[in-house]
């Protein structure tokens, strides 16, 4: 079965984004640059919010100063946006879904192909989180205290624990936290 991968920039202090959606605090280098690479060569289907999706979509197909291998993998690759207020989603291979409905995203998991993976998404990310959707959190921490920001999870009422399955440095800057749900296989 295909795997939902939730794949995250974090800051020490938590925060998947600064207070007004900011990103510039990533820490990007070759070795970063490598592993997104890398990640991109093993999914075929990328998934969003509406608020990510919006700004990959206004970022990726003009992109010049990022490696090509990301600029294709991020243009091609089929796109599946979940928003109940977007009208359309024209990015190439984007699909629009209204709802998040748990059978529907287990069907998809089902079909043959390779995993995918959620980028930033936060709002998702807790949805999915929320209904045990997700199959792997890769955490990239970055060595940046923003003080305050957007948390990735946020709506829960009760814990969940994770089991790490791989801690790595990513060139001498981050960290990759590699985590799927405890009670996963």
């Amino acid at each position: 079965m295909r795997k939902i991968i939730a794949q995250e920039m974090v800051s020490l202090d938590g925060f998947f984004a600064g207070p007004n959606g900011e990103l510039d605090w990533f820490v990007w280098d070759e070795v970063l640059k490598d592993y997104s690479v890398s990640t991109l060569s093993v999914v075929d289907t990328l998934l969003f919010g509406r608020v990510t999706y919006e700004m990959m979509a206004g970022y990726w197909p003009t992109a010049t100063e990022e490696d090509p291998a990301i600029a294709k993998g991020m243009n091609s690759l089929p796109k599946i946006v979940f928003s109940r207020s977007m009208k359309s989603a024209d990015w190439n291979n984007s699909r629009l879904v209204r709802e998040v409905i748990p059978e529907e995203i287990v069907k998809l998991k089902q079909q043959p192909g390779k995993d995918m993976v959620i980028y930033g998404s936060g709002s998702l990310v807790s949805a999915f989180a929320n209904l045990g959707l997700i199959d792997e959190y890769r955490f990239i921490v970055n060595p940046v205290v923003l003080g305050s920001g957007k948390p990735l999870f946020k709506g829960f009422k009760d814990r969940f624990s994770l089991k790490l399955l791989d801690a790595r440095t990513l060139g001498s800057k981050n960290v990759l936290l590699s985590y799927q749900p405890a009670g996963a296989k």
